[in-house]
Protein backbone atom coordinates (compact mmCIF):
# COMPACT_ATOMS: atom_id res chain seq x y z
CA UNK A 1 0.00 0.00 0.00
CA UNK A 2 2.99 2.59 0.80
CA UNK A 3 4.33 2.21 -2.81
CA UNK A 4 0.89 3.60 -4.26
CA UNK A 5 0.96 7.04 -2.65
CA UNK A 6 4.33 8.86 -3.94
CA UNK A 7 3.86 12.57 -2.28
CA UNK A 8 1.12 15.09 -1.83
CA UNK A 9 1.15 17.44 -4.09
CA UNK A 10 1.41 20.78 -2.33
CA UNK A 11 0.39 24.19 -4.14
CA UNK A 12 -1.78 27.47 -3.49
CA UNK A 13 -4.79 25.54 -5.41
CA UNK A 14 -4.41 22.13 -3.51
CA UNK A 15 -4.39 24.21 -0.12
CA UNK A 16 -7.38 25.98 -0.78
CA UNK A 17 -8.86 22.51 -1.60
CA UNK A 18 -7.40 21.19 1.38
CA UNK A 19 -10.28 23.29 3.34
CA UNK A 20 -13.11 21.34 1.48
CA UNK A 21 -11.79 17.99 2.30
CA UNK A 22 -10.14 17.38 -0.80
CA UNK A 23 -6.38 16.59 -1.60
CA UNK A 24 -4.19 15.83 -4.04
CA UNK A 25 -1.38 13.12 -4.29
CA UNK A 26 1.16 11.68 -6.76
CA UNK A 27 0.42 7.95 -7.31
CA UNK A 28 2.19 5.20 -8.99
CA UNK A 29 1.66 5.02 -12.75
CA UNK A 30 -0.38 1.08 -12.26
CA UNK A 31 -2.68 2.54 -8.99
CA UNK A 32 -6.60 2.18 -9.79
CA UNK A 33 -9.14 4.19 -8.21
CA UNK A 34 -10.09 1.35 -5.76
CA UNK A 35 -6.37 0.66 -4.37
CA UNK A 36 -5.82 4.62 -4.15
CA UNK A 37 -8.45 4.42 -1.82
CA UNK A 38 -7.58 1.57 0.09
CA UNK A 39 -4.29 3.19 0.67
CA UNK A 40 -5.37 6.39 1.70
CA UNK A 41 -8.00 5.36 4.36
CA UNK A 42 -5.10 2.53 5.56
CA UNK A 43 -2.28 5.02 5.40
CA UNK A 44 -3.93 8.43 6.86
CA UNK A 45 -6.89 6.32 8.57
CA UNK A 46 -9.87 8.33 6.87
CA UNK A 47 -13.52 7.37 4.78
CA UNK A 48 -12.62 8.17 1.09
CA UNK A 49 -15.69 9.74 -0.11
CA UNK A 50 -14.76 9.95 -4.02
CA UNK A 51 -11.39 9.32 -6.13
CA UNK A 52 -10.51 11.12 -9.58
CA UNK A 53 -7.47 10.43 -11.52
CA UNK A 54 -5.24 12.68 -14.11
CA UNK A 55 -2.37 11.91 -16.07
CA UNK A 56 -0.54 14.62 -16.21
CA UNK A 57 1.43 15.89 -19.11
CA UNK A 58 5.05 17.04 -19.73
CA UNK A 59 6.07 20.60 -20.42
CA UNK A 60 8.60 22.00 -22.30
CA UNK A 61 11.52 24.21 -20.14
CA UNK A 62 14.52 25.80 -20.66
CA UNK A 63 17.21 26.74 -18.22
CA UNK A 64 19.58 29.25 -20.91
CA UNK A 65 20.70 26.86 -23.72
CA UNK A 66 19.54 23.90 -22.30
CA UNK A 67 16.06 22.54 -23.59
CA UNK A 68 14.09 19.65 -21.87
CA UNK A 69 10.80 18.85 -20.83
CA UNK A 70 9.30 17.72 -17.17
CA UNK A 71 8.62 14.55 -15.57
CA UNK A 72 4.57 13.11 -16.25
CA UNK A 73 3.08 11.28 -13.32
CA UNK A 74 -0.35 10.52 -12.31
CA UNK A 75 -2.06 12.54 -9.36
CA UNK A 76 -5.33 11.61 -7.54
CA UNK A 77 -8.00 14.11 -6.44
CA UNK A 78 -9.15 12.48 -3.29
CA UNK A 79 -12.24 13.87 -1.28
CA UNK A 80 -12.89 12.57 2.19
CA UNK A 81 -16.50 12.18 4.05
CA UNK A 82 -16.98 14.63 6.40
CA UNK A 83 -15.87 14.89 9.37
CA UNK A 84 -12.49 13.41 8.15
CA UNK A 85 -8.94 15.22 7.64
CA UNK A 86 -5.42 14.52 6.50
CA UNK A 87 -3.16 16.76 8.82
CA UNK A 88 -0.18 17.75 6.92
Amino acid sequence: MKDIINAQVLTEKTAMLANGNVYVFKVADNANKTSIKQAVESAFNVKVADVRTLNTKSKAKRVGRYAGKTKTYKKAIVTLKDGNKIEI
